[in-house]
């Protein structure tokens, strides 16, 4: 008897009629003779409406009454998917995250768990429910209730399979699973069948949509093997695995693409020591992240420091660093936020050299210019005109053949 846990999101149960067809595949699989745990997040578009709602009554809402306002999308769905599964004429039981006792730390909007009470959940699965569990939240130790971020309910779900040590943990969207591109900007994207959890990191990090970051890193921490298949098909969709597991690691794996970053330059700063942590540590202070980072030298002791930030931080960190330029006496700054962030991945990069050199011929054989590049162990990004992403991405996609299940170690762009 195996222990399942399913997670299934808000275009999943958007209305009265999805909710009972998920139930009825949660049924199915349950009458196999497996012991379910079902997560769910709020029917889509609930979170966005109650969120919408707190701005109308306070322009910067309070985040701990944002967190008990939104945590009531994922309590109906819970609910309503109990009722569907007890009228099908099953046993089955909806909880919040307080009451499982998903504790978390007090960063409202944007928690993190910290532990996960499994007895309660047990006693229920013992009993013959299917045991439906509220995403995206959880409660501290002061009995305040958090919620996770964007992509939370996926985090639950991990956190429960790996408290519950499941079988395995399905993430059920609405597409087949992870493909080597997206699949909307090139119709030759495949469905990836194996991932490694790094390259599954890696994606998530630079802009594939298909797993939140923090429950790939979970899955990895402990050992849980996830299933992100369609909600809406039966086909198996993609497992994300220790590397080990999977027999032979391809060059490249997958293309993303980012188009929520910006690029900052200050110009003509002073090089010296102390001068980066002057440019960085305000930006720090303001919570803006910073990613990739190129400093060019100039005569006469000046230097150029480059560097992007999420274009949602673009006009803070334009503000902040005008005011650091005159401290600094640096010439001037500037930004563009036209700009897309493309990235390839591969386990296989460890063991093969040359890869980052085909990518930039490839840019260079289509005319596109690069302004950063970003290197890892297993992935390249680098950083072009936004007007370029499709072009980049299905060139690249072609040279690397990811359109095939077995990759070339010698790739042509002649």
């Amino acid at each position: 008897m195996a222990l399942i846990v399913q997670k299934f999101g808000g275009t999943s149960v958007g209305s009265i009629e999805k909710i009972q067809a998920v139930a009825k595949r949660v049924i199915e699989k349950h009458l196999e003779g497996n012991r379910m745990i079902v997560v769910l997040s709020a029917m889509a578009g609930e979170t966005d409406r109650l969120i919408g709602m707190a701005h109308a009554i306070q322009r910067v809402p309070d985040l701990r009454e944002q967190d008990m306002l939104v945590s009531s999308g994922e309590q109906v769905s819970v609910a309503l998917f109990a009722m569907a599964v007890k009228a099908a004429g099953h046993k089955a039981v909806s909880l919040l995250g307080d009451q499982v006792g998903i504790h978390t730390d007090q960063k409202h909007t944007c928690a993190r768990i910290t532990s996960i009470d499994a007895e309660r959940i047990n006693a229920y699965l013992d009993q013959g429910n299917i045991v439906t569990v509220a995403g995206f939240q959880g409660v501290t130790d002061y009995g305040d209730i958090t919620t996770l971020g964007r992509g939370g309910s996926d985090t639950t779900a991990v956190a429960l399979a790996a408290a519950l040590q499941a079988d395995a943990c399905e993430i059920f969207t609405d597409v087949e699973g992870v493909f080597t591109t997206d699949p909307g900007v090139y119709n030759k994207a495949r469905k990836i069948d194996y991932i490694s959890y790094d390259e599954m990191l890696e994606l998530a990090s630079l802009g594939a949509k298909v797993l939140d970051i923090r429950a790939v890193s979970m899955a990895k921490r402990f050992k849980v093997p996830v299933h992100v298949r369609s909600t809406f098909t039966n086909t198996t969709g993609t497992w994300v695995v220790d590397e080990e597991k999977i027999m032979e690691s391809l060059l490249v794996s997958g293309i993303t693409y980012s188009k929520k970053e910006a690029r900052i330059t200050i110009k003509k700063v002073p090089d010296q020591p102390g001068i980066a942590a002057k440019i960085f540590l305000p930006i720090s202070d303001a919570g803006i992240m910073v990613d990739m980072i190129i400093q060019n030298t100039h005569d006469g002791g000046l230097t150029d420091m480059t560097f992007t930030v999420l274009r949602s931080d673009y006009d803070r960190a334009m503000e902040i660093l005008g005011k650091v330029a005159q401290d600094i006496r640096a010439e001037e700054v500037t930004g563009d936020q036209e700009i897309v962030k493309v990235s390839i991945v591969g386990v296989g990069m460890r063991n093969h050299s040359g890869i980052a050199s085909t990518m930039f011929q490839i840019m260079s054989k289509e005319g596109i210019n690069i302004m950063m590049i970003s290197t890892s162990e297993i992935k390249v990004s680098v950083v072009i005109a936004e007007k370029y992403t499709e072009l980049a991405v299905r060139a690249l996609h072609d040279a690397f053949a990811l359109d095939k299940d077995n990759l070339p170690l010698e790739v042509d762009v002649d």
